[in-house]
């Protein structure tokens, strides 16, 4: 091999080290700027939740876990992950991959429990309230949460198994919600086509109007979880399958990795304007926070003005 030859094999690494620091710094003020987002519109999210006893169903107290867990990406995981991509600090690295996988799977499962939920709305139908009572909701919240740090910790024990346990989870529970939503869509679009058959033989639909009146609220509840779901998976897919390939050929994908990571954060900042876009009492309610916010801010300069 000649020296002209080592020359060219030494400018094509730095070349490829020099793409991928700027890859890193791309990345990164994409991530500052989603973890702003994040952290305002969950904060404002939760703000409003909380001063709306009203809006505080049991579909309303599963959500306010996915939005909470939303807030803490944006506040702790991407943080952790801006400074051990700018950093290359071994310890950061491993408490970001931890910390990610708590918070993120808490995403992951809340947003499946959500599926879940709605698909035994529909299946226990007036059986719902005493079998979903407040109780059970919060000890399945509290497991998933409690679940996801004790299940963090397989990161020391094994980095392969733990990824392959994140890949396992992952799965599961977009079969789960895929399951959930299917069954959701077969009952509803049956129940719509006996209503067309009712309206066509000319029959008086009085008998069935409170089933209609529940089955229609039920819909809009499928129809708004389900693009809640929809994003999800769009976020989580191209992570899903890299960890699927990572798991198959050990091979590190680190710029594919960086972006697929990115894509699950974004996932935390869209679902506040979503949860405004698709559940009306919930944007109500924050638009009378951000009201009284506002207000709240001028009476204030009012009185130091004075």
């Amino acid at each position: 091999m000649s020296y002209g030859d080592v020359c060219k094999i030494h400018s094509h690494s730095q070349d490829g080290q020099s793409g991928f620091k700027n890859i890193v710094i791309i990345n990164c003020i994409i991530n500052a700027a989603l973890l702003l987002i994040s952290i305002l519109g969950n904060g404002l999210v939760l703000t409003a939740v909380i001063r709306t006893p009203c809006i505080r169903t049991t579909s309303m107290k599963i959500l306010s876990n996915l939005v909470f867990s939303d807030f803490l990406v944006g506040l702790i995981t991407q943080p952790l992950y801006i400074a051990k991509e700018l950093t290359r600090d071994r310890c950061l690295d491993i408490l970001w991959d931890t910390v990610a996988y708590s918070f993120c799977g808490v995403s992951l499962l809340i947003i499946t429990a959500i599926s879940v939920d709605r698909f035994l709305a529909l299946h226990l139908h007036m059986r719902y309230a005493a079998v979903i009572t407040k109780s059970r909701i919060n000890s399945a919240i509290a497991i998933i949460w409690l679940g996801n740090f004790l299940s963090s910790l397989f990161f020391f024990w094994s980095s392969f198994a733990y990824h392959l346990m994140i890949a396992i989870v992952t799965g599961t529970c977009l079969i789960i919600s895929t399951f959930s939503y299917i069954y959701i869509f077969v009952v509803v679009r049956k129940h719509q086509q006996q209503i067309h058959a009712q309206l066509g033989a000319m029959q008086a639909p009085s008998t069935g109007t409170a089933r209609d009146i529940r089955m229609l609220r039920l819909k809009k509840s499928f129809v708004n979880t389900f693009v809640f779901y929809v994003i999800l998976v769009m976020c989580y897919l191209p992570m899903y399958i890299l960890l699927t390939l990572h798991g198959i050929s050990h091979q590190p994908w680190p710029e594919e990795w960086n972006f697929a990571t990115t894509l699950i954060f974004m996932n935390s900042a869209i679902n506040p304007f979503l949860y405004c876009w698709r559940l009306c009492d919930l944007r109500e309610a924050v638009i009378q926070t951000v009201r009284r916010l506002v207000i709240r801010d001028d009476n204030q300069e009012h009185v130091v003005n004075m």
